[in-house]
């Protein structure tokens, strides 16, 4: 059975940006009472994160960048960033705390203390960019995960696989001309924020590790299998990551209101139950699995639920 990390701190409850906005602090409550209610929460190891420091969000943000989010968090109300990102007072805390809670999992998977680690985490991060808070984001968690592992732990090649229905355009960014990170998405297209064509593939010495799998919205749980089986693992025999970070969205539900893709929460089970076998294959089980998207609170929660099931039954 593997031992499983799980990453929560209230404070991640304390950014919201307006009553009726999709990506709220309700999603986080659905998760945990699913995680309670089927036994699946006092099977789980509970790492506390940390406030992120300024040294490691930098290696994937502008400092100018941070600097401005800094200057622009609110004592009282909303500041918009972006038509749909705001930041309220919690904002700025929730989002150094996603970002820690991050490197705490990663953390706590070097020292051995668990095999692999949720991070229900918000804000999400993988819109995120260099110099840019956009499509709910602010600070990019997982590629900074992904950073921190090569420059704390010394390991090299990292998979980023994103499962999310939009395309992490900020990860795909931070290291589209990068030998060392491999960064794999399906993705809904055309659709939100309109990055991730399949002509995209990398840069430079990068060429050919960036590997977008775009959708045309209906496809399910058989087609997603035959995706990851087909175009991931193969990608993967040949890369060898040495750690696999997940983006975890789970708005490709059949459920959820933003998108129109037919996956159940099975197949997420499905999904990371190929993600571990690579894992377990070349990167010693190492899983760092960030939560995304996903907006229909029963859907997002029974599929986080099977996620965390299928890395529990390593």
């Amino acid at each position: 059975m593997g031992r499983v990390g799980y990453v929560s701190h209230p404070a991640y409850e304390r950014h919201e940006m307006g009553r009726s906005h999709p990506e709220s602090p309700e999603r986080l409550r659905a998760i945990r009472a699913q995680l309670e209610s089927s036994g699946t929460w006092s099977r789980l190891h509970q790492v506390a994160p940390r406030r992120a420091e300024r040294k490691w969000i930098e290696l994937v943000h502008n400092s100018s960048y941070v600097e401005s989010l800094e200057r622009r968090s609110p004592s009282i109300g909303y500041v918009s960033l972006d038509p749909d990102t705001s930041m309220c007072p919690g904002t700025l805390e929730a989002a150094y705390l996603a970002v820690g809670g991050g490197l705490a999992a990663v953390d706590a998977i070097m020292n051995h203390e668990i095999d692999h680690a949720f991070c229900a985490v918000r804000p999400p991060g993988h819109h995120a960019e260099a110099d840019q808070a956009m499509g709910f984001c602010f600070l990019n968690t997982i590629a900074i995960a992904a950073r921190y592992l090569q420059q704390q732990y010394g390991l090299q090649r990292m998979m980023i696989v994103d499962w999310d229905v939009h395309h992490g355009n900020g990860t795909q960014q931070a290291f589209y001309d990068d030998p060392t990170v491999l960064f794999f998405s399906t993705h809904q297209a055309p659709f939100y924020p309109g990055t991730g064509r399949a002509t995209e593939t990398g840069a430079g010495q990068g060429k050919g590790l960036t590997i977008n799998v775009p959708l045309s919205g209906g496809q399910g749980d058989e087609e997603y299998r035959d995706i990851f089986q087909k175009v991931l693992v193969p990608a993967a025999e040949h890369f060898q990551p040495e750690c696999i970070l997940i983006s975890a969205g789970f708005d490709g539900h059949r459920d959820d209101p933003l998108a129109s893709m037919a996956l159940t929460s099975q197949g997420y089970a499905d999904m990371t139950a190929i993600v571990l076998k690579i894992a377990n294959k070349f990167a010693s089980g190492r899983i760092v699995s960030c939560l995304e998207g996903g907006y229909h609170l029963k859907a997002l929660a029974e599929s986080v639920d099977r996620h965390l099931q299928a890395l529990l039954e390593n």
